[in-house]
């Protein structure tokens, strides 16, 4: 039996895996900014689901609820940082509230979380951090430009805790989902004012968005993969959800790798 942390569990991807690992018999803590959306967990799973209310953005929150955790269950086994959210618009759009607010909860919240985990999955001497990404976190798309940002930062920093980590019998493993059926892109998204120069770029997106939402994966499906992947002895650094990604991701390495070649004389010339 594995404990879980999830947060981002009132919809979506935490609560597929949320109710993934409570049907197989595990121990969940489940988070949502609005504990009234997570107490069915809690009446359907009483002896092994825990909701509570938090917003990662709230550090003091965030120690509350791992001290909670570890109360009620002694031990967090799998760390789930989910909560996050799409920020829309061009660059020049963005305001600086809404970039700030895009920061905290997808850098921030998920660097709260962790750090207040990882005493004690060292002193268990085990555990598994999950970091959801996206496929927007190793490429980028106009129009996400802010959203793509956080979850590189999210990137940088999961690569180099997965190197601090290891001695310690952790593993870090980044989550990279494609396009799915939920309301990322809408309910749960912002957006920024628009400007009319950029009209014309966001209708091409919508067309492209639209033409691609048939092949938009079912997210009951990941259920199943995010048991597996947490069950794994050496799980991945990093791993995709969704069909096309892998080869999508080689065309657009390749791409950065022939450029790289290209200017490498100027590159070496730099060097003096």
């Amino acid at each position: 039996m594995k404990t879980w942390l999830i947060t981002g569990t009132s919809k979506g991807f935490g609560r597929v895996w949320a109710e993934a690992a409570l049907e197989r018999g595990d121990q969940v803590v489940a988070t949502a900014r609005n504990l009234d959306s997570i107490a069915p967990l809690t009446q359907a799973y009483p002896d092994t689901a825990l909701a509570l209310a938090l917003d990662v953005t709230d550090q003091d929150a965030v120690l509350a609820a791992v001290r909670q955790a570890k109360e009620r269950f002694g031990r967090i086994d799998v760390l789930i940082n989910n909560a996050g959210y799409g920020l829309f618009g061009a660059v020049e759009e963005i305001s600086p509230e809404q970039a700030r607010a895009q920061f905290e909860t997808n850098v921030f919240g998920a660097l709260w979380v962790t750090q207040a985990v990882l005493p004690l999955m060292r002193e268990q001497g085990s555990g598994h951090i999950i970091q959801i990404s996206s496929i927007g976190g190793v490429n980028a798309f106009p129009y996400l430009g802010i959203y793509h940002a956080s979850k590189w930062a999210l990137e940088g920093f999961s690569q180099t805790l997965a190197q601090e980590v290891a001695g310690f019998g952790i593993t870090v493993t980044l989550v990279e989902p494609g396009g799915y059926s939920t309301d990322w892109g809408t309910a749960s998204a912002d957006f920024a004012e628009p400007i009319d120069a950029y009209q014309p770029l966001r209708e091409g997106l919508a067309k492209t968005r639209a033409n691609s939402a048939n092949g938009s994966g079912d997210p009951e499906a990941t259920g199943p993969a995010m048991l597996e992947l947490a069950d794994m002895e050496q799980p991945p650094l990093r791993i995709f959800f969704g069909k096309g990604l892998n080869a999508l991701i080689h065309g657009e390495y390749q791409k950065r790798l022939d450029e790289w070649d290209a200017h490498n004389a100027l590159s070496e010339r730099a060097h003096g």
